[in-house]
C-alpha cells in the first residue's frame, strides 16, 4: 500500500513543422491541476512559464552530436535521473522529441534501463501530422512513418488546411498504417488536455506483436573488444580515420559471453551521455569514463592504459577497431598470455604459456560489433570522398546548400575535414541531416592539403556527390 506510484510520461512527437509547439504550449496554459516536467530537445523553442519551472540544465536537454537514435536514451536517463531529485515538484513527464526523430528509442528508455522503468511508466506517444504536408513526408522520410506507427494517439492537425474528401482519404491512409492508434482532427492543435494525457495507452505487448525488434536498442558507440590484461602499462595507437577524434569508454572486469558485452553495453550507454574528457596523445586513458581520443594531428597515435592486477577489459569505441587500424600493445614487458586469436602477432608460446615481451600485440580475446536498427535497412549506407588539392569556398557553400536543400532529410550524419584555398588551417566540420557546422582546425604546415568527407544517410547518390564536390576543386 506504500509502494510509491509511478511518475506517467507522454512522448510528444510529429515531423517538423505539425504543431508539436503549438499543443505543448496549449498544455501548459491550460488549467488542469497537473504539476508537468517538461522535457525538449529542440532548445529555444518554447518558453517553459507555466506549471513546473525547474533549472535549464535539468529540463531541457538536447542531442549529443551523432545519431540522434543512438544517443538518445542516455541523454534522457540523465535528465530524467535529475528530475527525481526533485520528485515532490511534479507529477507527470511530457517529453517533447525533436521532428527528425524516430520516437522507438526514447520508448526504449522506460523498458530497457532498470532504475528508470522502477520510477516511470510510459503513458501513451501521441503524434501529430501535418494534414497539409504529410503525404510529401511519407514519400521522404522513414522517420514520419515511424513516428505515425508507434501512435497511441493520432492528432490530424491542419485540418482547416485541407478539404474534407483529401482529409477522409488522409485518415483512412492513418488507420491502414497504425490500426491500433484513435485519429483525432484538430485545427492549431486545439484539443482537450483529458484528450493526450492520463490515457494509459501504451501496451508493450501489442508494440512487440507488431515489431519483435522493438526492446533491440541502439548504441552510441560501434565496436567492443575484451582484451585479458596482467599487471602492467599498456599503449592503445590508432591511425588516422574518418574522424578526427574517437568516443571511447574502458571497462574495468568485462566478461566475455553475450550477457556480459550487453550488460557492459546498457553500463555505457550512461556512460556516453555524461561530457567526454579530452585525452590527447601520450596521455593515459582512465578506466570507467568517457573520453574523447584526439587524433587530429599527423601520424599514428598513442594512448596509455594502466593495469594494476589481472583483469579483462572492454573497450566500447565509437568506431570500429579496423577504421583507425586500433592496437593494443605491451608497453612496459607485462606479461602477455597468448589466446588462439587469429589475431595475436606473438611468437610460440614459453612453457608457462606467456611471454614477457615490451612492445608484443595484445590479441582481442573476443569483440562485437554493434550495428544500429536504422543501418539494418538496405537504403542506408555512407559515402567516403577522399580528394587532394585546394577547395573554392564559394563553390563549395553553393555544394553544399543544394544538397542539404534537396536532401537533408536523407543525410543523417555528415562529417570530415575540407582544405579551402587561401586558408593556412584545414576547415572540420560536421553535421545532422540539415544542420551543419563547421570550424578552422590545426594549421596544415607540411601536410599535404587534402579533402576528406563522410557522408552517412538514405538512398544517397554517390556518382552525383562525388561529381558535385569534385567541381568545387581549385
Amino acid at each position: 500500500m506504500n509502494t510509491p506510484q509511478k511518475v506517467p510520461v507522454s512522448i510528444l512527437t510529429g515531423f517538423l513543422g505539425s504543431g508539436k509547439t503549438t499543443l505543448l504550449n496549449r498544455i501548459l496554459s491550460e488549467e488542469h491541476g497537473k504539476r508537468i516536467a517538461v522535457i525538449e530537445n529542440e532548445y529555444g523553442e518554447v518558453g517553459i512559464d507555466q506549471a513546473l519551472v525547474i533549472d535549464a540544465d535539468e529540463e531541457i536537454f538536447e542531442m549529443s552530436n551523432g545519431c540522434i537514435c543512438c544517443t538518445v536514451r542516455g541523454d534522457l536517463i540523465r535528465v530524467l535521473g535529475n528530475l527525481m531529485k526533485r520528485r515532490d515538484k511534479f507529477d507527470y513527464v511530457l517529453v517533447e522529441t525533436t521532428g527528425l526523430a524516430d520516437p522507438g528509442p526514447v520508448a526504449q528508455t522506460f523498458f530497457m534501463d532498470d532504475e528508470i522503468r522502477a520510477e516511470f511508466s510510459l503513458d501513451g506517444i501521441i503524434t501529430l501530422v501535418d494534414a497539409a504536408h504529410i503525404e510529401q513526408q511519407l514519400g521522404r522520410s522513414d522517420e514520419s512513418t515511424e513516428q505515425i506507427a508507434f501512435a497511441d494517439i493520432l492528432v490530424l492537425n491542419k485540418t482547416d488546411l485541407v478539404n474534407g474528401e483529401a482529409l477522409d482519404r488522409l485518415e483512412a491512409r492513418l488507420r491502414d498504417m497504425n490500426r491500433m492508434a484513435q485519429v483525432v482532427r484538430s485545427k492549431q492543435a486545439n484539443l482537450p488536455v483529458d484528450t493526450v494525457l492520463n490515457l494509459g495507452a501504451f501496451n508493450l505487448d501489442q508494440v512487440l506483436e507488431r515489431r519483435p525488434t522493438f526492446l533491440e536498442p541502439e548504441y552510441p558507440f560501434e565496436w567492443t573488444g575484451v582484451y585479458s590484461l596482467e599487471p602492467g602499462r599498456y599503449e592503445l595507437s590508432l591511425a588516422e580515420g574518418p574522424d578526427p577524434a574517437m568516443s571511447l569508454v574502458v571497462v574495468s572486469g568485462q566478461g566475455t559471453d553475450d550477457a556480459a558485452l550487453r550488460e557492459g553495453a546498457e553500463w555505457c550507454v550512461r556512460r556516453y551521455a555524461e561530457p567526454a574528457e579530452i585525452i590527447r596523445p601520450g596521455e593515459a586513458i582512465p578506466v570507467e569514463e568517457h573520453v574523447n581520443l584526439q587524433l587530429d594531428s599527423p601520424g599514428r597515435k598513442s594512448f596509455f592504459l594502466e593495469v594494476d592486477s589481472q583483469v579483462r577489459v572492454g573497450l566500447y569505441a565509437q568506431h570500429t577497431a579496423e577504421e583507425f587500424d586500433l592496437q593494443l600493445t605491451n608497453a612496459d614487458g607485462a606479461t602477455i598470455r597468448l589466446g588462439d586469436s587469429p589475431r595475436s602477432r606473438l611468437a610460440p608460446p614459453t612453457e608457462h604459456g606467456a611471454l614477457r615481451i615490451k612492445g608484443a600485440v595484445v590479441p582481442v580475446e573476443v569483440e562485437r560489433t554493434w550495428v544500429a536498427q536504422h543501418e539494418h535497412d538496405d537504403e542506408v549506407g555512407s559515402i567516403a570522398i577522399e580528394r587532394d588539392g585546394d577547395v573554392d569556398p564559394e563553390r563549395l557553400n553553393a555544394w553544399l546548400s543544394k544538397l542539404l536543400r534537396e536532401r537533408g532529410v536523407d543525410i543523417f550524419r555528415m562529417k570530415g575535414f575540407i582544405s579551402l584555398a587561401g586558408e593556412s588551417h584545414r576547415f572540420v566540420f560536421q553535421g545532422v541531416h540539415m544542420l551543419f557546422d563547421g570550424q578552422p582546425d590545426r594549421p596544415w604546415g607540411d601536410s599535404p592539403r587534402r579533402n576528406q568527407l563522410v557522408f552517412i544517410g538514405r538512398n544517397l547518390d554517390e556518382e552525383s556527390m562525388r561529381h558535385g564536390f569534385e567541381a568545387c576543386l581549385m
